[in-house]
């Protein structure tokens, strides 16, 4: 199973206050692994406050353990599922802007390392582009010669994935403002360029 990072933190903690409020089972180790350690932490101080209220005070009826401040682990859990949600929130951005930065830094790599052993192999440059690219295509990645070669080179689980992470992308694209949208797009100019300077240097 991939890592999971910012980038998947919110549809899965939506997912699983879904479950929760719809009375589903969740099991604990499904929530703690959308939590951090601090966040998971709070969740089980929280329900150990709870666990010592109850002996400090018994209540006979609902309306008594509302009064005195009675939680369900279950509501212990949608509390902290919803905190750490707006928190996920506030990241995404930050998330898919590393990962965007990761993919373009990958996409360097895959290159330059598959133009640099092709050159040292004594392909002619045009030709090694050309291996250099299809590299990128079987690693999943944009090609740099804007071919459009489509799926070729990805079994049926990478082109699920790639499918998923495009229309996440797409998605968090869509709810910035005006001021974040800006940013996004000097953020890959400055990484086309980098890319562009280092791809001269590869020639």
């Amino acid at each position: 199973m991939p890592k999971l990072d910012g980038t998947h933190i919110v549809d899965r903690l939506k997912d699983r206050l879904v479950k929760l409020k719809s009375g589903e089972e969740v099991a604990a180790r499904d929530l703690k692994s959308l939590l951090t350690d601090e966040q998971a932490t709070a969740m089980g101080a929280a329900w150990s406050e709870q666990q010592a209220l109850r002996k400090k005070k018994r209540a006979r009826t609902r309306e008594e353990e509302i009064e005195f401040g009675w939680k369900t682990k279950r509501e212990i859990h949608i509390e902290a599922l919803t905190q750490a949600l707006h928190t996920a929130h506030d990241g995404e951005l930050d998330a898919w802007k590393k990962k965007m930065h990761d993919a373009d830094v990958r996409q360097g790599r895959v290159y330059l390392d598959e133009l640099k052993a092709q050159v040292a192999a004594g392909v002619d440059a045009k030709t090694a582009k050309t291996r250099a690219n299809n590299a990128l295509t079987r690693a999943g990645l944009k090609r740099l010669d804007g071919e459009m070669v489509g799926v070729q080179g990805l079994n049926d689980r990478d082109r699920e994935i790639r499918d998923i992470e495009n229309a996440i992308q797409d998605k968090a694209e869509s709810e910035l403002d005006d001021y974040e949208r800006e940013q996004l797009e000097l953020i890959k100019e400055h990484e086309k360029a980098v890319l562009e300077k280092s791809k001269k240097k590869g020639e």
